[in-house]
Parts: C-alpha cells; sequence; structure tokens
C-alpha cells in the first residue's frame, strides 16, 4: 500500500497502482485531479470510511487515499552498474545503505537522492529497512526516480563495485572534511546505522572517511541529515 496524496501521485504515473481508495468524505482540488488521474490510468476507485485507510495505512498520514500497488521492484545490481556506466552518467555517485532501520530516514534520503541527482541506492537485504509504504510516503514519490539495488552480502558489492572503478568512502566522526572531500570520478558514499554508524568489517573496505564537523553538545547527526548535506557537497562540485 503506498499513501499520501505525493506518494500516490508517483505511484499512479508510474503505472504501478492496482486500485485507489479514497476517503468517502473528501472534497477539494486533489480529489478531483486524483480521480481525473486515476480514471486516465485505468485504476478503478473505491470510496472508503477514514477508519478503512486508516487501517490500510498502519495508522499513516494518508491525506483521504491508499492506492494498492504492485509488489515494489528493485533494481539488480548488475543493471545498476550498467546504469552507471552509460553515456549520460559522466561522474555516477552511489547511496550504500548500511545497516538503515528507519523507512522515514530511507524515504528522506531517497527524496534528497532523487533532487541531487544520485545514480542509485545500495541496501542490505537482512537487517535493514526495505521500501515500506511508509518509506515511500516519506520520499514523497521520489521512489519511483530513484533506483534501489537490494543485495544479499555489501562487502562482496563493495568488491565488485571498486573493480568496476568506484572509490568507496564512509562516514565516520574521524576523517577528511567533507569540504575538503574529492569528489570526482565514480564515487560510492556509505551511510551508516542510525545508531552504530559504518559496521567495522565494512569500514576495512574503505578508501576514506568523510566527516561533518560538529560543535556543541550532540555529537552525531541523523542519517538522512547527514546523508542530504554530503549529497548536496558532492552536487555543489559537479556544478550542480
Amino acid at each position: 500500500m503506498v499513501y499520501g496524496v505525493h506518494a500516490v501521485v508517483e505511484a499512479l504515473k508510474a503505472d504501478t497502482g492496482n486500485k485507489l481508495y479514497i476517503q468517502e468524505d473528501l472534497r477539494g482540488k486533489n480529489l478531483e485531479e486524483m480521480k481525473a488521474l486515476a480514471a486516465d490510468k485505468k485504476v478503478s476507485i473505491s470510496f472508503e470510511k477514514k477508519q478503512e485507510l486508516d487501517k490500510m495505512s498502519d495508522n499513516g498520514v494518508h491525506q483521504g487515499f491508499v492506492l494498492k500497488v504492485s509488489a515494489y521492484a528493485y533494481t539488480d545490481l548488475d543493471d545498476l552498474l550498467k546504469l552507471a556506466n552509460s553515456e549520460d552518467q559522466d561522474n555516477p555517485f552511489i547511496i550504500i545503505l548500511d545497516g538503515l532501520t528507519d523507512p522515514h530516514n530511507l524515504g528522506s534520503i531517497l527524496r534528497t537522492a532523487d533532487v541531487t541527482g544520485v545514480t542509485g541506492v545500495i541496501i542490505p537485504k537482512h537487517r535493514a529497512v526495505g521500501i515500506t509504504p511508509t518509506a515511500v510516503k516519506a520520499s514523497t514519490g521520489a521512489v519511483q526516480y530513484v533506483p534501489v539495488s537490494r543485495v544479499t552480502n555489501l562487502s562482496q558489492t563493495l568488491d565488485k563495485l571498486k573493480d568496476d572503478g568506484f572509490w568507496i568512502f564512509g562516514t565516520d566522526m574521524n576523517g577528511t572534511k567533507y569540504t575538503d572531500w574529492n569528489t570526482q570520478g565514480k564515487i560510492a558514499l556509505i551511510i551508516g546505522n542510525e545508531g552504530k554508524g559504518v559496521s567495522t568489517n565494512i569500514k576495512k573496505q574503505v578508501d576514506e572517511m568523510i566527516t561533518i564537523p560538529m560543535s556543541g553538545h550532540v555529537q552525531s547527526l541523523n542519517a538522512s541529515v547527514a546523508g542530504a548535506i554530503l549529497m548536496y557537497e558532492v552536487a555543489r562540485k559537479r556544478g550542480f
């Protein structure tokens, strides 16, 4: 299930919608536009009580719209590498999420990845969050535009990226200041788990650690916030 105005609109545009559920007492511009889009995409509509939509969205902020969609199609890693090596990718940039567990963080990172031109995102299959309705909602539809590859072994994936010419960077409290980061060429940035950061075994495969200097009493940033700062730094240095 996908819910929320923006997420539902983007899913309908991407032709992944199967059935649209609308809150029966809903009124306004969004309602008419959504009905027209669903009709254009030949997606059937059912009007339901708000309580039913609450159940469908697991009490998420659905704004009166819930869409039943096809299962999310993850991008095969080889296909992601083909995209990275295509002619329109001068300097491919891949984000790797090492054990992220919060779907809000995943969705927020996908949202920033879309607006900063990230080539794709890699997530582990086990002990990490996947593409859930909450992540889709938090991404405001960006999940339809940013390829996400789900891999069984992150360590082997890093080896594959290195063989393909990627430089691997990690995020840590100690490392190269992010404003001094050389972002040219094919790069992959690892964003670690919300509490533990980048795992110890993965750190061994990193070419260089990147840090965001901080003052104050809290010496850490939310994973999606740190990711956003670094994605925009790459975009800035590449003439965004």
